[in-house]
Protein backbone atom coordinates (compact mmCIF):
# COMPACT_ATOMS: atom_id res chain seq x y z
CA UNK A 1 0.00 0.00 0.00
CA UNK A 2 1.48 3.31 -1.11
CA UNK A 3 1.59 6.22 1.28
CA UNK A 4 -0.12 9.38 0.19
CA UNK A 5 2.14 12.37 -0.18
CA UNK A 6 1.40 15.29 2.03
CA UNK A 7 0.99 18.57 0.19
CA UNK A 8 3.45 21.24 1.24
CA UNK A 9 2.14 23.83 3.63
CA UNK A 10 1.00 26.97 1.81
CA UNK A 11 2.13 30.16 3.50
CA UNK A 12 -0.47 32.89 3.18
CA UNK A 13 0.90 36.42 3.41
CA UNK A 14 -1.23 39.47 4.12
CA UNK A 15 -0.76 41.12 0.69
CA UNK A 16 -1.78 37.90 -1.08
CA UNK A 17 -4.84 37.54 1.15
CA UNK A 18 -5.91 41.18 0.69
CA UNK A 19 -5.30 41.06 -3.06
CA UNK A 20 -7.14 37.77 -3.46
CA UNK A 21 -10.15 38.91 -1.43
CA UNK A 22 -10.29 42.31 -3.15
CA UNK A 23 -10.03 40.99 -6.70
CA UNK A 24 -12.55 38.23 -5.97
CA UNK A 25 -15.00 40.75 -4.53
CA UNK A 26 -14.57 43.14 -7.46
CA UNK A 27 -15.08 40.32 -9.94
CA UNK A 28 -18.24 39.08 -8.21
CA UNK A 29 -19.68 42.60 -8.02
CA UNK A 30 -19.02 43.14 -11.72
CA UNK A 31 -20.71 39.82 -12.47
CA UNK A 32 -23.72 40.99 -10.46
CA UNK A 33 -23.84 44.25 -12.43
CA UNK A 34 -23.66 42.37 -15.73
CA UNK A 35 -26.39 39.97 -14.58
CA UNK A 36 -28.64 42.83 -13.51
CA UNK A 37 -28.18 44.56 -16.85
CA UNK A 38 -28.78 41.43 -18.94
CA UNK A 39 -31.78 40.21 -16.95
CA UNK A 40 -33.53 43.56 -16.66
CA UNK A 41 -36.93 43.64 -18.32
CA UNK A 42 -37.16 45.23 -21.73
CA UNK A 43 -40.56 46.69 -20.96
CA UNK A 44 -40.74 49.88 -18.99
CA UNK A 45 -43.03 48.78 -16.17
CA UNK A 46 -42.41 45.87 -13.83
CA UNK A 47 -46.14 45.16 -13.61
CA UNK A 48 -46.15 44.16 -17.27
CA UNK A 49 -43.83 41.21 -16.49
CA UNK A 50 -46.85 39.03 -15.88
CA UNK A 51 -48.02 39.60 -19.45
CA UNK A 52 -44.88 38.12 -21.00
CA UNK A 53 -43.66 34.89 -19.38
CA UNK A 54 -40.27 35.11 -21.13
CA UNK A 55 -39.51 38.37 -19.35
CA UNK A 56 -40.70 36.98 -16.03
CA UNK A 57 -38.46 33.92 -16.34
CA UNK A 58 -35.45 36.03 -17.33
CA UNK A 59 -35.95 38.44 -14.42
CA UNK A 60 -36.50 35.58 -11.95
CA UNK A 61 -33.34 33.77 -13.09
CA UNK A 62 -31.37 37.01 -13.00
CA UNK A 63 -32.58 37.68 -9.47
CA UNK A 64 -31.63 34.14 -8.37
CA UNK A 65 -28.15 34.48 -9.88
CA UNK A 66 -27.64 37.87 -8.21
CA UNK A 67 -28.68 36.48 -4.82
CA UNK A 68 -26.31 33.53 -5.31
CA UNK A 69 -23.42 35.87 -6.25
CA UNK A 70 -24.19 38.15 -3.30
CA UNK A 71 -24.10 35.22 -0.87
CA UNK A 72 -20.83 33.97 -2.38
CA UNK A 73 -19.37 37.43 -1.94
CA UNK A 74 -19.29 36.84 1.82
CA UNK A 75 -18.18 33.19 1.80
CA UNK A 76 -14.40 33.29 1.74
CA UNK A 77 -12.35 30.33 0.49
CA UNK A 78 -11.03 27.97 3.17
CA UNK A 79 -7.97 26.89 1.21
CA UNK A 80 -4.99 29.25 1.58
CA UNK A 81 -3.93 28.50 -1.98
CA UNK A 82 -7.26 29.77 -3.28
CA UNK A 83 -6.32 33.34 -2.40
CA UNK A 84 -3.23 33.10 -4.58
CA UNK A 85 -5.33 31.65 -7.40
CA UNK A 86 -7.86 34.49 -7.06
CA UNK A 87 -5.00 36.99 -7.07
CA UNK A 88 -3.65 35.64 -10.36
CA UNK A 89 -7.05 35.06 -11.96
CA UNK A 90 -8.37 38.39 -10.73
CA UNK A 91 -5.55 40.26 -12.46
CA UNK A 92 -6.75 38.79 -15.75
CA UNK A 93 -10.51 38.50 -15.17
CA UNK A 94 -11.29 41.88 -13.62
CA UNK A 95 -10.17 43.95 -16.66
CA UNK A 96 -11.96 41.55 -19.01
CA UNK A 97 -15.18 41.69 -16.98
CA UNK A 98 -15.01 45.50 -16.84
CA UNK A 99 -14.61 45.53 -20.61
CA UNK A 100 -17.60 43.19 -20.96
CA UNK A 101 -19.71 45.35 -18.63
CA UNK A 102 -18.85 48.47 -20.61
CA UNK A 103 -19.60 46.71 -23.89
CA UNK A 104 -23.08 45.53 -22.86
CA UNK A 105 -24.05 48.83 -21.25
Amino acid sequence: MAMAKKSPEVILTTPVWVGGVALRAIFLVILMVITIRVSSPQVEHLRSLLETPDELIRVALGFAVCVWLFINLFILPRDPGAYRIWLYLGLALVPLSVLCAVAIW
